[in-house]
């Protein structure tokens, strides 16, 4: 087997063998070779259908034509410059077109730096040092918010990481999501302090957990009132849930929001978005510092803008209703076969918890079984298919997946039979 020769061999020279913590499974994960459309393909022979989709960002499938030929005519031209290029006003102009909150961008190279810098230009622009998140968000891996933190703090660690100091953290107040009446004590004991309030719209690093109605609606009303700045966390729901992300599926405005992933097209790219008057408190046009060597990268900003020219009313509906199949399939046969599971879908997001409470938040989805999802994870990859090794990710769909739901489908009824042997 290569796949295991390889993270033999990578043990030695990676630390615990991978470069990200999620992309890890016993006994070990296997190594891609190639990727084309809805398919990964390992370096022993095996072909996969992908409902990971590298965690987000290849809402096109992989290798898309138009992505690739773009991108190949760029690398050409360079792929650094240090200096500006239009690229990266014509992406600029597709982001400020599309996300209602977005007059103003500053381009990254993550969702992590993405989420740090907003906080910062936050606490920057108010005054103020405390923040709020909710319990279980995860907001990429920097300091200031990885406390009670979703993805791979919640499946493979702590998620209060060791080598935060305490005074680090001690101005980040955590809620559960969709509590109204714990945000209005937490604000009410902090009156003044609240530089800004951060959520992820759909919690998609607990799995993919849905706001109440109203819930969104609530943060606004409620931020707008103490002045305090709401930041949405669009890394993933970022022109995935709609062509302006959540903030127009909810009809939602916030201050600001952070967007990657799908921006970037299969790069790493990462963005903050907001109101004028905030966003020109980042340098140079004002004194909150942000830079960075590969912000606004040509090559990655290429691809972003190949990306988002094919998210047309066609791709929203398609994505949707293949994730709604899915999800109507796994309700149907939890209920057939009696297993106990809750399954949530929105847009193109979707994800089964083995748990027999509704999850609306993270003290819930902890109390899933995580035992069973592994042995689902397992079942589904003897099969040919792959999701996210983790009850605590989402899965999703692209536009490739037209031709494989009812295979997946049929295959997940075998996975059904064999949970309950």
């Amino acid at each position: 087997m290569k796949s295991k020769e390889l993270f033999e061999r990578a043990k030695k020279y990676l630390v615990g063998g991978v470069n990200s913590p999620v992309r890890y499974f016993k006994p070990y994960p296997f190594f891609v070779e190639r990727a084309k459309d809805c398919y990964l393909y390992d370096v022993d022979g095996n072909k996969y259908i992908d409902y990971c989709l590298a965690y987000g960002p290849m809402v096109l499938g992989h290798a898309n034509e138009k992505v690739i030929k773009k991108v190949e005519k760029q690398l050409y031209l360079g792929t650094a410059y240090g200096c500006p290029t239009e690229k990266e006003i014509i992406l600029a102009e597709m982001v400020v077109d599309r996300v209602p909150c977005a007059e103003l961008v500053r381009f990254v190279n993550s969702g992590t730096e993405a989420t740090m810098s907003a906080i910062r230009l936050a606490r920057g622009y108010t005054g103020r040092k405390k923040i709020i998140k909710f319990d279980g968000a995860y907001h990429g891996a920097h300091d200031y918010v990885l406390v009670k933190s979703g993805s791979g703090a919640l499946t493979h660690g702590t998620p209060n990481s060791p080598g935060i100091p305490e005074e680090t953290t001690k101005n980040t107040i955590l809620v559960p999501f969709n509590d109204e009446e714990a945000l209005e004590k937490a604000i009410k004991e902090n009156r003044d302090e609240i530089a800004c309030v951060i959520v992820e719209p759909v919690m998609g690093n607990v799995g993919c957990i849905l706001p109440k109605e109203g819930y969104l609606k609530f943060l606004r009303e409620i931020t707008e009132e103490n002045n305090i700045l709401l930041i949405f966390d669009e890394v993933i729901t970022g022109f995935r849930l709609a062509r302006g992300g959540a903030q127009e599926y909810f009809n939602v405005v916030p201050d600001l929001a952070t967007l990657g992933k799908i921006l970037g097209g299969g790069f790493p790219i990462g963005a903050i978005v907001g109101k004028r008057e905030i966003m020109e408190h980042f340098s140079p046009s004002g004194k909150v510092y942000q830079a960075g060597t590969f912000n606004g990268n040509p090559v990655s900003v290429t691809a972003g803008i190949a990306t988002l020219e094919q998210l047309d009313e066609n791709f929203y509906k398609k994505t949707t209703k293949f994730a709604e199949e899915i999800a109507n399939a796994l309700k149907e046969l939890s209920e057939r076969y009696k297993v106990e599971a809750k399954i949530y879908q929105i847009a193109s997001m979707f994800q089964i918890y083995f748990n027999k409470e509704e999850v609306i938040n993270y003290d819930i989805a902890k109390k899933s079984d995580t035992e069973k999802y592994m042995k689902y994870f397992h079942e589904l990859l003897k099969r040919g298919i792959f999701v996210p090794p983790s009850q605590f990710e989402c899965c999703f769909t692209s536009i490739k997946h037209e031709e494989v739901v009812e295979e997946t489908i049929n295959k997940l009824e075998e996975v059904f039979k064999a949970l309950t042997l």
